[in-house]
């Protein structure tokens, strides 16, 4: 399922193409339900989509929706914002980071990384590609496409659901789990992912921040 190219053909197609340029809740939380009625954040959410869709250009093929994950919020709450730049809706889903960039698994990112085995987060564009079976279940692989995420596909950084991405984890521990560096999303929000953010759109990762 997904796009037509199976494997990593697609994936290692996007990478070569890559190297031009060095709150609904089951964990899922809408949160602007018109142009009209969103607030101060959301609109930069919507700015920070517009900005990188415009400077990442046609190396994503697809610029109706982005992914803008915030890494400046803690992990209880919904940090990865599904910005819809033609509706001017964000939608925002809970999400983990790697444990490399969490040592002390504080709920709160420390640092990025790009290096194989930090099993850190990377901050910058990338490419969403094609759906494959790993080893956690249904996953979108990823193609970096700036300097800070470069080796995002040999590293196997990829979206995938987690069982450790839930409301019930927050509930017992005040914070999610962490993965190997991936973006893991909750097992009920990930089918957002899927049909909404797979399939060549960008997904961009930093520290954005309230202000």
């Amino acid at each position: 399922m997904g796009l037509a190219l199976s494997g990593r053909a697609l994936a290692s197609e996007a990478a070569a193409a890559a190297t031009g340029t060095g709150f609904t809740t089951g964990a899922g939380f809408t949160t602007g339900a018109s142009a009209f009625a969103i607030t101060p954040y959301e609109r930069r959410v919507l700015d920070i989509a517009a900005s990188q869709v415009q400077r990442v250009g046609t190396r994503v093929w697809r610029s109706d929706i982005v992914g803008v994950a915030d890494f400046a919020q803690p992990s209880w709450k919904p940090r990865l914002h599904f910005a819809n730049i033609e509706a001017g809706t964000v939608r925002s889903f809970l999400l983990a980071h790697g444990r490399g960039s969490d040592p002390e698994h504080s709920g709160w990112l420390r640092s990025f990384s790009n290096m194989p085995g930090s099993e850190a987060t990377s901050r910058g564009a990338f490419l969403t590609c094609e759906w494959y079976q790993g080893k956690y279940g249904t996953s979108i692989r990823l193609v970096g496409l700036d300097s800070d995420n470069s080796m995002a596909l040999n590293r196997a950084i990829v979206m995938h659901p987690a069982w450790y991405v839930d409301l019930s984890m927050i509930a017992k521990w005040g914070k999610l789990g962490r993965s190997e560096g991936c973006f893991a999303m909750s097992n009920t929000d990930f089918n957002e992912a899927l049909w909404h953010l797979s399939g060549g759109r960008l997904l961009f990762a930093d520290r954005i921040g309230e202000t």
